[in-house]
């Protein structure tokens, strides 16, 4: 399966180095507005925590573009891993689809709910596989919490609360995207959409939003509070999070559920350890590897393709919706 990958930061990158490590596919080419960077991004600070690093040499025999009709045209890859600014996804979603490749787009989807439901439609239309990069859905501590609700293994899940929160971004290209106010949306649909998108797949599209929203540099959403509720269900999520910190605030992201018989804790400051707590006991359970989310979200994508099959796990359609909840924490 031969695969583009199209925007070198820090999801670009990381795709790429799982893109390596797996032999059923093949790094055809990287597309990038500054290619002759390319080798000098692999020692830079790209994100707020790491996944690895590439070496140099693995790219010597990969093309580099800076024109991505170019690259579709010369290169007709089966798959396009696209990695862009949030204004990009649209445009060049649908170039590659209607070039014939099927779609990996990081998330956030299409902050415009309407252009999101056209690149659905033109994915079903070419018969391609459209996927949303929703990589919580893959992270083991998240997986397993999932499992804990749909099983009941602790009863029944009653409070689900979930925070991510970070330094306002300086690497890359965001001190260009703070002069381009509300252009990437925020922390609302590019930090805490990780959280929101988690929990409308475990718990699903709740009824009532009580949200608050503060600005921070990058746009008027920065800061996210909501509670979430639902009519047929006693259930209560909220959601906490933002990147209205300094620069070099530490990333964090947690979550604790409250279920019948049993209190679930976790957070990426002990993240090999999922706490379960009962009225005389705590446990320990694996939180795994978050970084093989990376990896898993990729390969599971990669075996729609291969297998002619749509993804279930994270369809566009649901990743749209999470784009919806978003926009009604901004009351919109």
């Amino acid at each position: 399966m031969n695969i583009v990958v199209v925007g070198f930061g820090f999801m670009g990158m990381t795709h790429t180095l799982n893109i390596l490590k797996n032999p059923k596919l093949q790094l055809k080419a990287i597309v990038d507005r500054v290619p002759e960077n390319i080798l000098t991004k692999l020692t830079e600070q790209s994100g707020n925590f790491s996944t690895g690093t590439i070496d140099a040499e693995a790219l010597s025999g990969v093309n580099i573009y800076s024109d991505f009709a170019e690259c579709l045209k010369i290169e007709k890859p089966d798959a396009c891993v696209i990695a862009v600014h949030t204004a990009l996804h649209y445009p060049m979603a649908e170039m590659a689809l209607k070039a014939g490749a099927h779609v990996f787009l990081e998330k956030p989807f299409c902050i415009d709910v309407e252009e999101g439901e056209k690149l659905i439609e033109l994915a079903r239309s070419q018969n391609k596989v459209l996927m949303i990069g929703h990589v919580v859905r893959f992270m083991p501590a998240y997986e397993t919490l999932k499992r804990w609700i749909d099983s009941g293994e602790y009863g029944r899940l009653e409070l689900l609360t979930l925070s991510r929160f970070s330094g306002v971004p300086s690497w890359g290209q965001w001190k260009d995207r703070q002069k381009e106010f509300g252009s990437s949306g925020g922390a609302l649909f590019d930090l805490v959409i990780h959280d929101i998108d988690f929990a409308q797949w475990v718990c699903g599209v709740p009824d009532t939003i009580e949200a608050q929203t503060l600005p921070g540099r990058l746009s008027n959403n920065d800061y996210v509070s909501g509670l979430w509720k639902y009519n047929n269900s006693n259930v209560v999520v909220k959601i906490d999070g933002g990147n209205t910190f300094h620069a070099d605030f530490p990333f964090h992201a947690a979550f604790s559920a409250r279920f019948e018989n049993a209190s679930i804790f976790f957070s990426t400051q002990d993240p090999y350890n999922i706490k379960v707590a009962t009225d005389t006991k705590t446990t320990l359970v694996s939180g795994g590897d978050a970084n093989e989310g990376f990896a898993d979200e990729l390969y599971y994508f990669a075996d729609c393709v291969i297998n002619g099959a749509q993804p279930e796990k994270c369809t566009p359609e649901s990743a749209l919706e999470s784009i919806r909840i978003c926009h009604r924490h901004a009351g919109k």
